[in-house]
């Protein structure tokens, strides 16, 4: 029984921060649409993450306003964020409560209100009242983000080059407290004060009692919040600091309601020791494998070219091997104790991170690595591709000077297209190859936008009708290079200074496709009319085939 609840417990710290980083990243603007006393006002465009469907349902013979593109969008997009956001706090609830400060404090927290009470009722009702204390606790914290910052900031937070970097900051500190370097703590004063209080009776002492919980434990919990807040932050969602933090606090209150029902239970718990501890340091080294997709964020938007995709790849080989080898004892950090055989979970968590580490390795040579290249770089940064029966360019290209391909080509596009990265150019050139145009607006940081790219572009069927029957144009959202002086503007939809390529390329986006999601792809004539209902992520490559073929169709009989 022992063995079953810490092989599950340890396979799910290892499978729960990936579960995170499949959603860490979003494209988001600083502008965002506003709505203010049932008008519109496009004061400022938020970008984000298309849901993985078709993301406007319109007739497209019927011009659209942003309110309607509000309306047609799924109401689902939001809800799967904030749930996604939940199920992130739940697992980091979960994890938390394996944490040396925690676990062994469950057993002896639920023995008190069960001695103490009197009858085993009451001290059922105390540790849930004790639970629920926690829940409001950690919520309040999540609601203190949220009327701190408000959405607005959140949403420019996850693009922001500075708070991308401290965020990379953070989370480096993060994995060296768990790598016992330092501890976070808070003031001792404060938690003596917090504590003392705890000692009163009723429901003022059950909540001190709770908050002491907090506090006290916080050396180890701090780092699984903040990373925690860093990741709903980068939603842009509103709620998502206190949706996070709700799934955080069930998890972590439910372990004692459970006990204090069924006492019997506690026998059934794992013993305290040093596994604890190794539960820190496998933590450690995740928290460092996702401060690096923050840092490349910043990499990417800014053009600093230090983690093209097989150093990023290197990187995380590094990071996963020190994993594995920390785990079949090879390696030991300060607080470790002597690993005298190696158990059951622990040799198959070291032999699934060793697995991770080969499946990698051969993306250092142009490998896609299709289930993770949501969270690398583009391909397009790969230097040394080994990769075989890719062409280097598409079938209409001309030879012509492509505006912008000296920032996006070598970057930014999947290796074997030659798409345009300026509109007005894209449209001229399908005037003179009489071709429909496919517009692609994508992000460095989009994480939907790579997994497209990576399994449905690479499907030679779609690769040869993007190829041969369209003329592509890509336009990057949320790059941070400044316009040319003459081609500066104030924007007639936003009010605001049109200043970077970036914000051109948004702008454009939302004032003409009422879209604020990446990646949307739409089908448009050479006179920039749209063809047929525009499309956002779909991973089902026959449906993403068709919504082509459905396109090139109209195309073909609207001439």
């Amino acid at each position: 029984m022992k063995v079953n609840f810490k092989l599950f417990i340890l396979l799910l710290l290892l499978i729960a921060p990936l579960g995170m980083f499949a959603q860490s990243d979003t494209t988001n603007s600083m502008e965002g649409i506003e709505f203010t006393d049932g008008s519109i006002s496009p004061d400022s465009l938020s970008f984000e993450e298309s849901p993985d469907t078709a993301s406007v349902k319109a007739d497209v013979n019927k011009p659209t306003t942003v309110a309607a593109a509000a309306a047609t969008k799924p109401a689902a997009e939001g809800k799967k964020s904030l749930w996604s956001i939940f199920i992130a706090g739940l697992v980091g609830g979960f994890a938390a409560l394996l944490m040396p400060c925690i676990f062994p404090m469950l057993p002896l927290t639920v023995s008190y209100f069960t001695k103490q009470s009197g009858s085993r009722a009451n001290g059922i009702s105390k540790a849930l009242l004790y639970g629920l204390f926690i829940i409001v606790i950690y919520v309040a914290l999540g609601m203190l983000i949220t009327i701190s910052f408000g959405s607005d900031a959140l949403n420019a937070l996850s693009t922001d080059g500075i708070f991308n970097f401290i965020f990379f900051l953070l989370l480096v500190g993060f994995a060296a407290s768990f790598f016992g370097a330092f501890e976070i703590t808070l003031p001792s004063s404060f938690v003596n004060k917090m504590d003392a209080k705890s000692d009163k009776g009723g429901l003022v002492g059950l909540f001190f009692m709770a908050f002491s919980l907090s506090l006290v434990s916080f050396s180890c919990t701090g780092p699984i919040i903040g990373t925690l807040l860093v990741e709903a932050a980068s939603k842009g969602e509103r709620l998502g600091p206190a949706i996070g933090m709700l799934g955080f606090s069930i998890a972590l209150a439910i372990p004692f309601g459970l006990f204090a029902m069924f006492p019997s239970m506690l026998k059934s718990l794992p013993k305290s020791g040093g596994w604890l501890n190794s539960v820190k340091v496998v933590l450690g080294f995740l928290e460092l494998a996702l401060a690096l997709k923050f840092l490349s964020n910043v990499d990417l938007a800014y053009h600093w070219n230090w983690l093209d995709r097989e150093v990023f790849l290197s990187l995380w080989i590094a990071i996963f091997a020190l994993m594995g080898l920390y785990l079949i004892g090879k390696i030991k950090f300060s607080h470790d104790s002597d690993l005298k055989f190696l158990s059951v979970p622990r040799t198959i968590l070291a032999i699934v991170v060793f697995s991770f580490v080969v499946y990698m390795v051969p993306g250092l040579w142009g490998a896609p690595l299709k289930s993770i290249s949501a969270f690398l770089p583009p391909s397009a940064t790969q230097d040394f591709d080994l990769s075989s029966g890719v062409s280097t360019g598409t079938a209409h290209s001309d030879g012509k000077i492509k505006k912008y391909a000296e920032i996006f080509h070598e970057r930014g596009t999947p290796k074997g297209f030659d798409p345009y990265y300026d509109y007005e150019q894209a449209l001229a050139t399908a005037k003179e190859l009489n071709k429909p145009v496919l517009i692609d607006f994508t992000g460095w940081n989009c994480v939907n936008c790579r997994k497209m790219e990576a399994n449905v572009w690479t499907d030679k069927a779609v690769a040869k009708l993007l190829k041969e029957e369209f003329v592509m144009a890509e336009l990057f959202v949320d790059d941070k290079t400044a316009l040319a002086a003459n081609e500066q503007f104030v924007s007639k939809y936003s009010g605001k200074k049109i200043n970077t390529i970036g914000k051109k390329n948004s702008d454009f986006q939302a004032a003409t496709f009422d879209s604020n999601s990446q990646p949307l792809y739409v089908i448009v004539d050479p006179m920039g009319k749209k063809l047929v209902p525009q499309s956002g992520a779909n991973y089902n490559v026959a449906e993403y085939k068709a919504f082509l073929q459905s396109g090139l169709d109209a195309f073909k009989q609207k001439n």
